[in-house]
């Protein structure tokens, strides 16, 4: 009779407290997931809505996940009767730890969000950035990844980036081609710039509105020089540039106006 009444007091004591946390953590943790799960798709939906970037949103996905995840389990450690309170200042020490170890990645990944989320390029634009240009291929959390007119692949940290200037050619659809043209002080000015006012008239790629300048921009020391710009579109832009430059040169071959190059004149005396 002892050891039943001992055996029923060690099961209204210990077992059935015991077994009720147990289902109460159980449950815990099973509803957290579904309530996780249902936030998690709210949030999606509303990334994608506002147009966030695909891999912005699975990253986001992906650390709430992991932070809702963590609640949950410390909640059902809490049922349990388990100090969270070490387990949380342990976490807070660790992440510290793990935050100071890699602060120069962690640099380039909020760059790397901040690139993402307010797009100062994007890929196929033609950027130059922390010192070198290229054509945006990839926009990575960690490094953006370009390629360069030569097709080598430079790799650039998002950090060094972000903390810079960036200036995107690609992002306008025009583009203006600044281009100077030098003549002779002998050569005739009207006719030079009737020249190259009839090539860029007859190239189609060069717009009609911006207007074109052709203007004397320099009296130099050897040459009257011509500021020449149009207009033309983006994707036009290097082609146009180089296309111009030799029409203008066989041009004024043809007219016989000369393109002066830098020179001295030295004038020596010498003694009867």
């Amino acid at each position: 009779m002892l050891e039943s009444l001992n055996i029923q007091e060690l099961i209204n004591l210990y077992v059935i407290p015991w077994g009720i946390n147990i289902v109460m953590a159980i449950a815990i943790f099973i509803i957290g997931r579904w309530v996780a799960g249902v936030l998690l798709n709210v949030v999606d939906k509303m990334l994608r809505k506002a147009g966030m970037d695909t891999m912005l949103v699975d990253f986001v996905h992906s650390i709430l996940n992991a932070l809702l995840l963590l609640f949950i389990i410390i909640a059902a450690l809490d049922q349990l009767g388990v100090d969270t309170t070490s387990f949380i200042a342990l976490i807070g020490a660790a992440g510290l730890a793990i935050g100071l170890a890699l602060q120069g990645s962690l640099q380039n990944f909020a760059s790397g969000v901040l690139l993402i989320v307010f797009r100062p390029f994007k890929v196929g634009h033609f950027i130059e950035a922390a010192g070198v240009a290229g054509v945006v291929e990839e926009i990575g959390i960690f490094s953006t990844r370009m390629k360069t007119g030569d097709n080598r692949e430079i790799i650039v940290p998002n950090g060094a980036i972000y903390d810079g200037t960036i200036t995107n050619n690609s992002a306008r659809d025009t583009r203006r081609i600044d281009l100077v043209f030098g003549i002779g002080y002998d050569d005739d000015i009207r006719k030079a710039k009737a020249i190259m006012q009839a090539i860029l008239e007859a190239d189609e790629r060069v717009l009609k509105e911006p207007s074109i300048l052709i203007a004397v921009a320099e009296l130099a020391d050897s040459s009257v020089n011509f500021a020449v710009r149009p207009w033309v579109k983006s994707e036009d832009y290097w082609a146009v540039k180089f296309d111009v430059t030799e029409k203008v040169k066989l041009a004024f071959d043809d007219a016989g106006i000369s393109i002066p190059y830098p020179q001295m004149d030295v004038h020596m005396n010498q003694p009867d």
